[in-house]
């Protein structure tokens, strides 16, 4: 081998060996670019799992909630009606008591209502034509207990049970439907109370 041919097979052996160290830096490099890419999918491939997750979590929760809201307004529903129905009964019963016990409902209601004044009381007809005897002096004696006096109406009111307290023109409305209605939200909290609670 002759002078020329060394130094080509060197600078050929120095040219391979410097090729091989850089196609080795090269797929280092390429390696490296892999695993950072490939660690890079995975955390990307983490997180969207834990937002999918969590949107899940949000989503089941958010369900679960409104699913219960809806349950408690369907049963809250269902208490209010079957209070109104208890209500009505009640008022449908007082209306339909025995004559007896029925005046002696308006004789409390009465002495629960009646003013320190001059006034005048009105029953409807029907109440008019069974009022048993000596109930006018029951009404003088309740309104008298509150230092005032009552005179029965003899025309009847435009009521379909109870009676129309009036004092000075100032009406006072004692039928039941009445009475009941204003005391609505007590009525329904016991009723609820015995039922529910």
């Amino acid at each position: 081998m002759t002078g020329l041919e060394k130094i080509i097979s060197r600078i050929q052996e120095e040219a391979e060996a410097s090729a091989a160290q850089k196609l080795d830096a090269a797929r280092a490099e390429a390696d490296r670019i892999v695993a950072e890419a490939k660690a890079a999918c995975e955390a990307a491939d983490a997180e969207a799992s834990e937002k999918i997750d969590a949107m899940k979590t949000s989503i089941d929760s958010r369900t679960a909630s409104s699913a219960e809201q809806s349950r408690r307004i369907t049963l809250l529903q269902a208490k209010q009606e079957i209070i109104a129905e208890i209500l009505e009964e009640a008022l449908k019963k007082l209306r339909e008591e025995d004559t007896e016990h029925y005046f002696l409902t308006m004789e409390k209601i009465l002495k629960a209502y009646a003013l320190p004044e001059n006034g005048e009381i009105y029953f409807p007809a029907a109440d008019l034509k069974r009022m048993p005897a000596g109930f006018e002096k029951k009404i003088q004696a309740a309104a008298k207990e509150k230092g005032g006096s009552l005179t029965l109406g003899k025309e009847p009111g435009k009521i379909e049970d109870g009676f129309l307290l009036v004092y000075g023109g100032v009406e006072e409305n004692c039928t039941l439907k009445a009475l009941m209605d204003a005391k609505k939200d007590s009525l329904q909290d016991k009723v609820n109370e015995i039922l529910f609670l």
